[in-house]
């Protein structure tokens, strides 16, 4: 073998210092490039959250209240079960969307049925997969629970009603107390007239519209069951293409089909709100979708 075949051999790639300048270069600027293109591919993929579809919406989530304050009669009846499903659960268990195990369906309630009412009231209460949380929602826990015996009842179970809660101690003992000292007969008839002109004040305030803080509430608590994903046919929150058709149909034909219903969605979509906060929960839905 000669010396300069010998030499070809222990020869690198780069002979010249031309080609010395392009490596050099690439080895510094290639990594930056690399580095710049994985940068942009997982910061551009953020979705938006809900209220954050445009700067007005964004600002409002930002200044809405941190919570809102709702006065409920405490003495009224508990709902029956089969009333709360109506109301509340018939949207997707009727038909089983998404999921849910659907009502009358022994199959679907079966390995549910095992697990146990307080293993269902639980997933209920605290909401699972594509259904939202239903404590603290219209009914309370026990009202809630009564559903869920009703639908598993249905399903092949043989659970037993929840009864309603027993009045605490204190109550009891604090109720025959609250008599014992009357006001004096002139202090009702004065205090009157203020109350009577302040509630015409209080009632004018919703007329105006623009606090959709109720609506944002009964979103939360009753909509996002079926808006939140897109479920059963509904448009979801934000998607301006699916909410597109229906906009243009006008907003009064918007409200008038979300309180009588259509489809899979009951009237008012299960919710037990007032039309006046229903209509502020579809106004919320709208204008997400603008």
């Amino acid at each position: 073998m000669s010396e300069s075949t010998h030499e070809e051999e222990h020869t690198g790639l780069i002979k010249t210092p031309n080609q010395v300048f392009w490596v050099s270069m690439l080895a510094f600027a290639l990594p930056i490039f690399v580095i710049i293109g994985l940068v942009t591919y997982f910061t551009s993929g953020t979705d938006a959250s809900p209220g954050e579809t445009n700067a007005a919406q964004k600002v409002a989530a930002r200044l809405q209240k941190v919570g809102t304050v709702e006065i409920r009669d405490a003495n009224r009846p508990l709902a029956s079960g089969e009333d709360v499903y109506k109301a509340q659960c018939v949207a997707c268990h009727a038909t089983g969307v998404s999921g849910a195990p659907k009502f009358g369906n022994a199959g679907d309630w079966g390995p549910r049925i095992k697990a146990g009412y307080d293993a269902l009231l639980q997933s209920a209460l605290k909401g699972k997969g594509a259904m939202a949380p239903q404590g603290g929602g219209n009914f309370s826990d026990t009202e809630v629970g009564r559903a869920v015996v009703y639908m598993a009842n249905a399903g092949g179970a043989k659970f037993a009603e929840p009864a309603a809660p027993a009045a605490s101690a204190a109550e009891a003992a604090a109720a025959p107390a609250a008599p014992a000292t009357p006001a004096p007969a002139a202090a009702p008839v004065a205090a009157a007239a203020p109350t009577a002109t302040a509630a015409p004040a209080a009632a004018a305030a919703p007329a105006g519209g623009g606090d959709l803080a109720a609506g944002k509430a009964i979103y939360d608590s009753t909509c996002v069951a079926c808006h939140g994903t897109g479920v059963a046919g509904a448009p979801k929150f934000g998607d301006k293409a699916a909410w597109a058709p229906r906009l243009a149909a006008g907003f009064d034909e918007v409200l008038k089909i979300a309180t009588q219903g259509k489809g899979a969605m009951p009237p008012k979509g299960g919710s037990t709100a007032s039309d006046a906060d229903f209509k502020q929960a579809v106004e919320y839905l709208v204008n997400a979708a603008k």
